[in-house]
C-alpha cells in the first residue's frame, strides 16, 4: 500500500506569479511612487500639468544622475561623499578652459576629465592606502568646496548661453534635455550593471570580495573605476544643471545633492552593505523624492517636514530591502527543483 502524500503548502505552480513579483527589485518603490503621485493628484490642484511635471523633472534629473554613480559604488560597499562638490566644481573648471580660449565642447570634455581624475584619486587613496571611503571622500569634499569658492570668489558666474554655442541647447539648455540625459544615463548604466562583465564584477566585489579576488577579479581596479565613474557623472550633472539655470553657483550641489543621491539609491533598493542594487530603482527613488518635495510645496506643507519624510523613507527602505532579500532567497529555494 502506497503511503499518502503530505501537502505542506500550495503547489509551486500556483506560487509562480507571486515568486516572479518578489524577484522584481523595483516593484516596491514603483508602487510607493505611484501611490505618492495619486495622493498629490487628489490633494492639490496644480500637480497634474506639463509645467509641474517639468518642475519635478528638474528636481529628479541631477539626483538621478549622481545616484547612478553612487549605486555602482554602494554595490562595491563604498560611498563617495565628495560627489556633490564635484557637481559644484565641474562648471567652474569648464569656465577656466572656456575663458582661456578652448571651444565649449573641449572645455566640457576637460571638466569631465578633471572630474574623472578626482574620482580616480579617491579610488587610489581608498585602495592603495586602505583608508575608509567615508574618510577619504569627506576630506576630498572639503578640498573641492574650498577650490570652488576660490575659483568663483564665492559668487555665481554666468554660464555660456545658446548664443555662444549650439551645444548649450543639447547640454541642459533645452527644456527637457537635462531629464533626457538622466534617462539615457540610467538606461545605459542599468545595462552595464546587469548585462556586462564589469557589472558582474562590481556585484561580486561588494557581495563577496574574498571570493571575487580568488576568482581572478581585480577588485581594487573595479573600485577605482567606479569612483572615477561616480565623479564623472556628478561633474556632468553639475554642468547640465548650471547650463539649464544659466548660472554657475558655488553654493549649488554640495552635501545636499550628495545626500539626495544616496537617499535615492537606498530608497530605490540598493543595499548599503554592498553586493546588490538597481540603477532603475535609484531613478524611481529620485522620482519619489521629487514628487514628495513638489507635492509638499503645492499643498503648503512646511519644507522642514520633508526631511522627516526623507528620514522615515530611508529607514523603511533599508528595512524593506532586508526583508525582500530574505523573501528572494526563500523564493529561489522554492523555485529550485528538489
Amino acid at each position: 500500500m502506497q503511503p499518502a502524500s503530505v501537502t505542506t503548502g500550495p503547489p509551486r505552480s500556483s506560487l509562480a506569479p507571486l515568486l516572479a513579483l518578489v524577484q522584481i527589485k523595483e516593484l516596491s518603490i514603483l508602487l510607493v511612487t505611484v501611490a505618492a503621485a495619486l495622493y498629490f493628484t487628489a490633494t492639490s490642484n496644480g500637480f497634474n500639468g506639463s509645467d509641474n511635471y517639468h518642475t519635478i523633472a528638474q528636481y529628479v534629473a541631477p539626483w538621478a544622475i549622481v545616484a547612478t554613480g553612487q549605486v555602482m559604488l554602494l554595490i562595491c560597499a563604498e560611498i563617495d561623499l565628495s560627489a556633490g562638490f564635484v557637481f559644484t566644481l565641474a562648471p567652474f573648471v569648464l569656465l577656466l578652459f572656456y575663458k582661456n580660449g578652448a571651444p565649449l565642447f573641449l572645455s566640457l570634455l576637460g571638466a569631465l576629465l578633471v572630474s574623472a581624475l578626482i574620482g580616480t584619486i579617491n579610488g587610489l587613496i581608498r585602495t592603495r592606502l586602505n583608508l575608509p571611503s567615508f574618510i577619504t571622500t569627506l576630506g576630498m569634499a572639503f578640498l573641492l568646496q574650498g577650490s570652488a569658492l576660490i575659483i568663483s570668489n564665492g559668487s555665481p558666474i554666468p554660464a555660456p548661453s545658446a548664443a555662444e554655442s549650439s551645444l548649450v541647447v543639447v547640454f541642459g539648455g533645452a527644456r527637457w534635455s537635462e531629464f533626457i540625459w538622466a534617462l539615457i544615463i540610467v538606461g545605459t548604466m542599468q545595462v552595464v550593471l546587469s548585462a556586462t562583465r564589469f557589472g558582474i564584477h562590481t556585484q561580486a566585489t561588494g557581495g563577496n570580495p574574498v571570493g571575487a579576488a580568488e576568482a581572478g577579479i581585480l577588485t581594487n581596479r573595479v573600485k577605482v573605476i567606479n569612483f572615477a565613474l561616480t565623479s564623472t557623472l556628478a561633474g556632468f550633472a553639475g554642468l547640465l544643471q548650471g547650463i539649464r539655470v544659466g548660472s554657475f553657483d558655488p553654493t549649488n550641489g554640495g552635501f545636499n545633492t550628495m545626500f539626495f543621491a544616496v537617499a535615492s539609491a537606498v530608497i530605490g533598493g540598493t543595499a548599503l552593505l554592498g553586493g546588490s542594487g538597481t540603477v532603475v530603482g535609484a531613478l524611481l527613488g529620485a522620482l519619489l523624492l521629487g514628487i514628495v518635495y513638489d507635492g509638499f510645496n503645492l499643498t503648503g506643507v512646511n519644507a522642514n517636514a520633508f526631511n522627516v519624510v526623507l528620514g522615515i523613507a530611508i529607514l523603511v527602505a533599508m528595512s524593506l530591502n532586508v526583508y525582500l532579500t530574505v523573501l528572494r532567497k526563500r523564493a529561489d529555494s522554492i523555485r529550485r527543483p528538489a
